[in-house]
């Protein structure tokens, strides 16, 4: 009886004390996890910060760029065929960084949408991502040969319509590489450019939204310059557009190559196994990169283009006269109350 009452005790002992071992022999993985959760969400936050900076200002230019645009209206200003080319590109750049908005609002987390959400969001970005590089490529066609050759390419709408359709037929090959699932109804995360989408779809992505944009761009300021040799004359240095187009196809270069090597590393990554926590916040860095490149063009944009610059100028001296303004009404009031008490002594004293 009593080895039966020593028994009981322990093991009740036992198993109240079981669950304890359990979570004990398993918390050293558990918390290693957790603390590369915590660093990789702190990487991911960190960078979303720096992005929310980039992506003010380059809401602030575009919104003067706006303004610029209004007055030339106004004014019944005659764009130039360049500078035409320069506002669509300018618009094509505002509307990925309207785009990008959905990753700032939920970083560290994802967006939760339905998948058919998730693709139409992945085809607009991919769409303007190409319509910006193709802008940029009629724009050294235009910098190398100063003026269309073509009569329909002689008009801005026919180009920017024509650089609408390429992008959306390469963005419906990125879409079918992409791969939406087969329920489209439902809801899930989205992530732009998932690394479950393969290393096809990166390589694809890769060719198509840097390669080729920047061969035929390289081929072209190859002749520009050959052009330049024979005829002794200026090529980039003798236009208002050159240092700006300059400045922002390296911009855009820099952004989109690094994302595109992140893509197909990450692709690669995932077919030999899952990426770590670690692995995919430097994929969300590496898609803040990419959309960091539209707000610093924007601000390009507006620093290099003199009639941008005019712009801004215009703005800065606006405000400056509003605030002036305001001061000097309150001075005035001040300085109004002791000169009517006196006017009102002196008719009382004639």
């Amino acid at each position: 009886m009593a080895n039966q009452t020593d028994f009981l005790p322990q093991t009740e002992m036992s198993t109240d004390m079981q669950p304890f071992n359990i979570t004990s022999t398993s918390s050293p993985l558990n918390t290693s996890d957790f603390i590369s959760k915590i660093a990789a969400n702190d990487l991911t936050s960190r960078a979303n910060y720096v992005y929310a900076l980039c992506a003010v200002l380059g809401l602030a230019s575009a919104c003067i760029l706006l303004y610029g645009l209004i007055r030339s209206y106004r004014a019944q200003r005659h764009l130039a065929w360049l500078d035409s080319l320069l506002w669509a590109f300018s618009s094509s750049q505002l509307l990925l960084l309207l785009l990008s908005l959905s990753s700032v609002a939920h970083r560290p987390s994802y967006l939760v949408t339905t998948h058919v959400g998730c693709a139409a969001l992945a085809f607009t970005v991919n769409m303007a991502s190409l319509c910006g590089l193709l802008l940029l490529v009629f724009m050294g066609y235009a910098l190398t040969f100063d003026t269309p050759t073509h009569a329909l390419l002689k008009r801005p709408g026919v180009c920017v319509a024509l650089v609408v359709l390429v992008s959306i037929l390469c963005s419906l090959v990125l879409a079918k590489l992409r791969g939406p699932p087969q329920e489209l109804h439902l809801e899930g995360i989205c992530i732009i450019d998932p690394a479950e989408a393969g290393r096809s779809y990166a390589m694809a992505k890769l060719c198509l939204g840097l390669l080729i944009p920047y061969l035929l761009l390289l081929g072209l300021l190859t002749g520009g310059c050959v052009r330049q040799w024979k005829s002794s004359s200026r090529f980039l240095s003798g236009s208002e557009e050159g240092p700006v187009f300059l400045a922002v196809a390296v911009v855009i270069f820099v952004c989109q190559l690094f994302h595109g090597i992140v893509l197909v590393r990450g692709a690669g990554m995932q077919q030999a196994g899952d990426l770590s926590y670690h692995e995919r916040a430097f994929m969300h860095v590496s898609e803040f990169v990419m959309f960091s490149g539209s707000c610093v063009c924007l601000v390009l944009v507006l620093l290099l283009h003199r009639p941008c610059r005019e712009s801004l100028l215009e703005v800065t001296r606006q405000l400056r006269d509003c605030c002036r303004g305001l001061g000097g009404r309150q001075t005035h009031r001040q300085i109004m109350a002791p000169h009517i008490e006196i006017t009102d002594t002196q008719d009382y004293n004639p």
